[in-house]
């Protein structure tokens, strides 16, 4: 597995993965091709034998303090190899900004787990804030 700079060629993986990763909070084709071109916009896949496995997008927001993890998926048929974990440390190491924050659904324990490992903690809930009502948990960590 090797994590290289994503762009605009990797729509339609993105897409893919985004599906089978989020399903009804699969985001929609306009923000993934806004996603793979703002140029502010710091954004990784992982590959594997030629395909994509993974995918980070962050925001950073240097006036604000902090920067944020947009999104971050790995195929259910690549997770628990450390994938993610890699990722988030690739996104983190090129947001320029001493805290990293973002949201992870509150029934999602294995990421909850994951991100609380690396350091990050609960710092408020949006309530609602997923499709279908699910809460939201926000969460920071300081670099």
């Amino acid at each position: 597995m090797e994590i290289v700079k994503a762009s605009l060629r990797d729509l339609n993986a993105l897409r893919k993965l985004e599906q089978i990763s989020f399903d009804k909070d699969a985001w929609p084709f306009f923000d993934l091709i806004a996603v793979l071109t703002f140029p502010e916009v710091i954004r990784f896949k992982a590959v594997e034998d030629g395909q994509m496995v993974g995918f980070v997008a962050g925001d950073p927001r240097p006036r604000d303090g902090w920067g944020w993890v947009a999104t971050i998926a790995v195929d259910p048929h690549y997770q628990r190899r450390g994938i993610g974990r890699a990722l988030l440390h690739q996104c983190e190491a090129h947001l320029g900004v001493p805290r990293v924050r973002l949201t992870v659904r509150m029934s999602n324990q294995g990421a909850v787990t994951m991100y609380e490992k690396e350091g990050y903690g609960l710092i408020d809930i949006w309530h609602a804030y997923y499709n279908y009502g699910e809460d939201a948990m926000l969460m920071e960590k300081t670099l």
